[in-house]
């Protein structure tokens, strides 16, 4: 059984710094691109980064530059790195596994608010 577990989430000023974390339990993490993915109220969950087993990532356009993905197959865990965050980027975030099966967090919330 795939757990994903997030952490790291809080209440952060504008233009404020944080970083999340998301631990994975099961075998072969190392082998699964993973990605997070955020939803605000009344929208759709979107994907904000994505990180593949080789170490590529893509991000969502407003994010670009300010957030930043990686991933520590040691400790099979992938982190998201958010920097001159904004109102926004008000949500909760949840991390992904992908593969033949699909895995989700429970997801941590970020509010962005002075």
């Amino acid at each position: 059984q795939v757990q994903l577990v997030e952490s790291g989430g809080g209440l952060v000023q504008p233009g404020g710094p944080l970083r999340l974390s998301c631990a994975a339990s099961g075998s072969f993490f190392s082998i699964f691109d993973m990605g997070w993915y955020r939803q605000a109220p009344g929208k759709h969950r979107e994907l904000v980064a994505g990180i593949t087993s080789g170490g590529s990532t893509n991000y969502v356009d407003s994010v670009k530059g300010g957030f930043t993905i990686s991933r520590d197959n040691r400790k099979k865990t992938v982190y998201l790195q958010m920097t001159s965050l904004k109102p926004e980027d008000t949500a909760v975030y949840y991390c992904h596994r992908d593969g033949r099966v699909g895995y989700w967090g429970q997801g941590t919330q970020v509010t962005v608010s002075s």
